[in-house]
């Protein structure tokens, strides 16, 4: 039985131990506490911290393989396991594209691709010059650790721009965005590769609250947006799934960030498409033949659901939600607390706005009746 190792033990390692699963496949996960997700949907785990190398040399042991359900995981401890020959996927420095935001706007930018404009800051003052330049307010982001909104900040004006310090901020303007888009891709490392299907997120409050599949795009803005992605995995030398973030702006793209792991967007993927992006990332990092990413129906959506204010627990509720016709379901087994995504509902069908008001529905219920 092939072992793969995955350090983390969020939603992400869940739903791909659920896919390993059914590929016969051990998930062997690095988990920070015995209540984490995965270890509580049965994922074989080891309790250790992704900053330790001693703890992630034990998760690689007698794996054949090691890939990552977040990105937190010190980059030179990453390097010091591919030079003990421990086979990464993806490799160390492809992770670091999408661990250090700074690095990865350079890299995208010295490939040509669309970028914001961006600068790495220090000082107030750099802040201020940039501004000068761009207008107020900016988009302040920490280079490395930030998710879900965390590490983003709007600031305003000058009065409101935060002390820099340590390795710095990254600076962009504040963009008026017609949409925002995200694209999967999958990629071996004899360098087979599939994409999936351009879909289009809906943000609140910093956090992707709905995914809308197909994108409602032209075509040619999807083809740019799925080779952008894959020019992106062929330069890093991606091994496993991407996910590249994309905004529209003025009718044209700008590329975002990329994530190297399966991705919150890609959930649409488990009933609506041929193979999970679970599935998929699991085929990608041991070799294996890609799977198909046609979509199932015309119209696909997924809605996370998000702790209410109340700190409700998404449970109480199942039954209701489960009586909306056709939606699936998916609870992460995570602690209920305001602001947190704590698990995710798909509809498909023929109608976009049909499908999507099924799933907010469901998604709603499961929140307690908010939305």
């Amino acid at each position: 039985m092939p072992t793969v190792a995955m350090v983390g033990a969020g939603q992400l390692a869940r739903m791909t131990h659920r896919a390993a699963i059914d590929l016969g496949v051990e998930l062997r996960v690095l988990a920070a506490a015995p209540d984490d997700p995965a270890v509580l949907a049965g994922a074989t785990h080891l309790i250790g911290s992704p900053e330790d190398l001693g703890d992630l040399r034990r998760l690689a042991d007698g794996a054949d393989v090691v890939t990552f359900d977040h990105e937190r995981i010190p980059p030179e401890l990453l390097q010091a396991l591919e030079g003990e020959d421990v086979r990464l996927a993806p490799p160390a420095a492809a992770k670091l594209l999408a661990q250090d935001k700074a690095h990865q706007r350079r890299v995208l930018a010295e490939l040509g691709l669309p970028v914001p404009p961006f600068a790495l800051v220090h000082s107030r003052e750099e802040t201020e010059a940039f501004a000068a330049q761009h207008g107020w307010p900016l988009v302040a982001k920490a280079p490395r650790g930030g998710y879900d909104g965390r590490g983003v900040a709007i600031v305003k004006d000058a009065a409101a721009a935060p002390e820099l310090l340590g390795d710095g901020v990254l600076l962009e303007p504040l963009l008026a965005l017609e949409c925002e888009l995200a694209v999967l891709v999958a990629r071996t490392a004899a360098g087979d590769e599939v994409v999936y299907p351009v879909a289009e997120t809906v943000q609140r409050d910093a956090m992707c609250r709905e995914i809308r599949v197909p994108a409602a795009i032209a075509p040619d803005l999807a083809a740019q947006a799925g080779a952008f992605a894959l020019e992106i995995a062929r330069d890093a030398g991606v091994v496993g799934l991407m996910a590249l973030e994309l905004f529209v702006v003025d009718g044209r793209l700008l590329v975002n960030e990329v994530a190297l792991r399966p991705h919150n967007s890609g959930h649409f993927t488990i009933e609506g498409t041929c193979t999970s992006q679970f599935e998929q990332h699991l085929r990608a990092v041991l070799g294996w033949p890609l799977g198909l990413t046609d979509l199932l129906a015309p119209a696909v959506v997924t809605v996370n659901v998000v702790g209410p204010p109340d700190g409700g627990e998404p449970d109480d509720h199942l039954a209701r939600a489960l009586g909306v016709p056709g939606v699936h379901v998916h609870l992460y087994g995570k602690d209920p607390a305001a602001g947190r995504k704590l698990g995710h509902v798909t509809a498909c069908g023929q109608d976009m706005d049909e499908v999507a008001a099924r799933a907010r529905e469901a998604a709603s219920i499961l929140e307690g009746g908010r939305r």
